[in-house]
C-alpha cells in the first residue's frame, strides 16, 4: 500500500494517560485525543480513529510496547491494527531538529507520528512477547531486592558497631546465616550475660550446619568482654530495630532465591545454554535473555553489538575521523551485564589460574598491542557478544578454544 492510503497515529505513552495525534501522509494534523490507560480508554481511542479515518487504514506508532504501553499494544493487535515500535532515539532527534525545542505530550506524539510516516518501512512491528516481558520483570524485581538489601546492610553495620565494636572479628561474613541468627538472638551484649561458650556454640551450630566450634564461640565472648560496652537507655528499642533489619535481610535473601528458581525454570523453556560459559550463572543468563529479548530481532552479531552500545562511533569530517567509545547510546542495562561478565572472564584466582584462559589471553594480547585496560575490556565485551549471539541463535554450548601462544583477532 502507498503512504497516502494510511492514517497515522503517534502515541505518547504514560502510566495513567496516553496522548494520540492523528496525521495524514503529508504530516498534516487531523486530530488529537487523550485517553486513560485502561480498556475504556482504548475503546474511546479506537472509536475516535474510526470516526476520522474515512477510507484510510490506521497505523499506530508507539515508543513503549512492553511497559505502560503494553496493554494498549495488545488491544490494538487483537483488533487487527497495524502497530509499529518507534525507537525513542528517533523521536528525540525529530524533536531536537526544530529551531524551537518544545516538550509536551502533544508535541511528543506529533514527533513520533512524523517518524512513523517517514520510516514506516524500516520500523519493526510491535511484538509484546510475554516471555521476555516476564523475564525482565523477574530480573528487575531481583535487582530491586539487591538494592534494598544493600541499604539494609549499611544500616546493619551502623547498628551493630555501636554495641559490638569488634563485630568484624565475630564471623567471616556479616550477612551469612550464622551472623544473622546471632544478632537476632543477641542484639546487644546484655543478652550474652551468663551465656557460656558451649551454650553459644550449640546455638550457632544450627545456622552454621555444625561448622561453628566452641573455640569460635569462646573467641566471640572474649571480644565482647574486651569491648566492655555499657548498655545505655532505650537499648530495647535499638535492639528491636536491629532484629527488624536482620529479619528483613533474611527475607530478602530468601526471596532472591525464590526468584532465581523461577528464572531457572523459565530458562529451561528455551534451549539456550548460556550457563555453559564460565562466569554465567542463572542470574546472569536471565539478565542477558531479558535485555536481549528475541535473538531473531537481530540480523547479525554487529546489530546486537550496536544495541548494547558496545560498537564504536565514528566521528569525522573532510576525510579525517576517528572511532570513539559509545558512552551514551544503546541499552545501558545490557551494557552493564556485559561489562561485569567481561570482568568475570579475565579474573585470575589466588593460584594464578584464569577463569577463562581464552578470554584472559585475548585481554593480555590487546594490552600488549597498546590498548588500555578499559579498551581491552571493551574488546572482550565485543567478543562476548559475538559468542553469545551464536550460542543463542544456534542453541549451542560454549566450547573454550585452546589457548595459543599468540591470540588471533
Amino acid at each position: 500500500m502507498r503512504k497516502d492510503e494510511y492514517i497515522y497515529i503517534g502515541m505518547d505513552i504514560h502510566k495513567e494517560t496516553h496522548t494520540a495525534v492523528l496525521m495524514d501522509y503529508m504530516e498534516k494534523r487531523i486530530g488529537e485525543i487523550e485517553i486513560k490507560n485502561n480498556i475504556s480508554g482504548f475503546k474511546r481511542l479506537h472509536a475516535y480513529v474510526e470516526k476520522l479515518r474515512k477510507d484510510l487504514v490506521p497505523m499506530y506508532g508507539l515508543e513503549d510496547v512492553t511497559h505502560y504501553g503494553r496493554n494498549l499494544t495488545i488491544y490494538l493487535l487483537e483488533n487487527e491494527c497495524i502497530v509499529k515500535e518507534v525507537n525513542s532515539a528517533l523521536s528525540y532527534m525529530e524533536r531536537m531538529s526544530y529551531a524551537t525545542t518544545r516538550k509536551n505530550d502533544t508535541w511528543d506524539s506529533q514527533c513520533i507520528c512524523s517518524v512513523l510516516i517517514r520510516r514506516q518501512d524500516i520500523l519493526p512491528e510491535a511484538k509484546p512477547q510475554d516471555y521476555y516481558w516476564t523475564m525482565r520483570y523477574l530480573v528487575n524485581r531481583r535487582s530491586a531486592l539487591i538494592k534494598a538489601t544493600t541499604k539494609l546492610v549499611q544500616q546493619f553495620h551502623d547498628q551493630i558497631q555501636n554495641v559490638y565494636p569488634s563485630y568484624k572479628g565475630f564471623f567471616h561474613e556479616i550477612e551469612c546465616p550464622t551472623s544473622l541468627a546471632f544478632y537476632e538472638e543477641y542484639p546487644s551484649p546484655n543478652h550474652l550475660k551468663r551465656v557460656t561458650d558451649e551454650e553459644l556454640a550449640e546455638f550457632l551450630r544450627v545456622p552454621s550446619n555444625n561448622t561453628c566450634s566452641t573455640k569460635r564461640a569462646n573467641e566471640i565472648l572474649e571480644l565482647v568482654e574486651k569491648d566492655s560496652i555499657r548498655e545505655r537507655e532505650y537499648q530495647y528499642a535499638r535492639n528491636g530495630a536491629l532484629q527488624s533489619i536482620v529479619r528483613t535481610i533474611r527475607f530478602n535473601n530468601e526471596e532472591m532465591k525464590r526468584i532465581e528458581k523461577i528464572e531457572s525454570k523459565m530458562l529451561k523453556e528455551l534451549n539456550y545454554q548460556l550457563e555453559t560459559m564460565p562466569g554465567i550463572s542463572t542470574v546472569t543468563a536471565s539478565a542477558l535473555v531479558a535485555q536481549i529479548g528475541d535473538i531473531k530481532r537481530y540480523k547479525s552479531a554487529e546489530k546486537l553489538t550496536s544495541f548494547a552500545g558496545v560498537a564504536p562511533i565514528y566521528q569525522g569530517s573532510a576525510g579525517k575521523g576517528k572511532n570513539y567509545q559509545n558512552k551514551n547510546l544503546g541499552n545501558r542495562e545490557l551494557y552493564s551485564v556485559l561489562y561485569f561478565l567481561a570482568i568475570q572472564q579475565i579474573y585470575i584466582d589466588k593460584k594464578g589460574k584464569a577463569r577463562n584462559p581464552e578470554m584472559r589471553a585475548y585481554f593480555d594480547y590487546k594490552i600488549s598491542k597498546g590498548k588500555t585496560k578499559i579498551q581491552a575490556l571493551i574488546c572482550i565485551m565485543r567478543k562476548l557478544i559475538r559468542i553469545i549471539y551464536a550460542m543463542m541463535k544456534y542453541e549451542t554450548v560454549y566450547e573454550m578454544k585452546e589457548v595459543k601462544t599468540r591470540v588471533e583477532k
